[in-house]
């Protein structure tokens, strides 16, 4: 498990602490995000039937983005508490985004200090690769806090390839 910062310009909030892992598997791969803190005062979406939906990051959601090493093109795999999920390709930073092909199951369990989600992703993913790990946290007073391994300088941006600090090598 590897600590995810919160970014410089957001305020403190309930959540105090996150830490996210993440392996690749022979379909895609598995990650894991824990937060701790104060849960009940976090905007959690409703459960709902897995499937796919656009805009999750408004709100309380955790990113993924998989770049293989020396290419431009990178996968952002948007994962909601709710159970939803999204998929995006794109050629370079920003550029060119297209739905991405995946299929996607999570788990989310929680207590009153800590939110536990999984989610295990069926989509092609080669290594080595630049792996980011990022968290959006929504409060109840709709304040959002950014979480990730690094930022660039500047506003939060989870496309930065200054945010993919997890290097997953080659399976063997």
């Amino acid at each position: 498990m590897r600590h995810l910062n919160l970014h410089p310009d957001c305020l403190p909030g309930p959540i105090s602490n996150i830490t996210a892992t993440i392996e690749e598997t022979d379909e895609g791969c598995r990650a894991k995000f824990l937060l701790m803190g104060d849960i009940n005062s976090i905007k959690l979406p409703d459960l709902t039937l897995p499937k796919r939906r656009d805009f999750l990051w408004k709100t309380t959601c955790f990113e993924i983005f998989w770049q293989k090493e020396g290419e431009t093109a990178y996968k952002e795999f948007n994962i909601s508490p709710s159970l939803e999920w999204a998929c995006y390709e794109f050629e370079t930073f920003r550029k060119n985004s297209k739905d991405g092909l995946a299929s996607v199951a999570i788990d989310r369990s929680s207590k009153q200090s800590e939110l536990e989600i999984s989610c295990l992703i069926s989509s092609p993913l080669s290594t080595p690769a630049r792996v980011a790990l990022n968290a959006i946290v929504e409060d109840l007073d709709s304040n959002i806090q950014f979480w990730a391994l690094a930022f660039p300088p500047g506003k939060a941006e989870f496309h930065s390839d200054v945010c993919r600090q997890w290097r997953l090598e080659q399976r063997k």
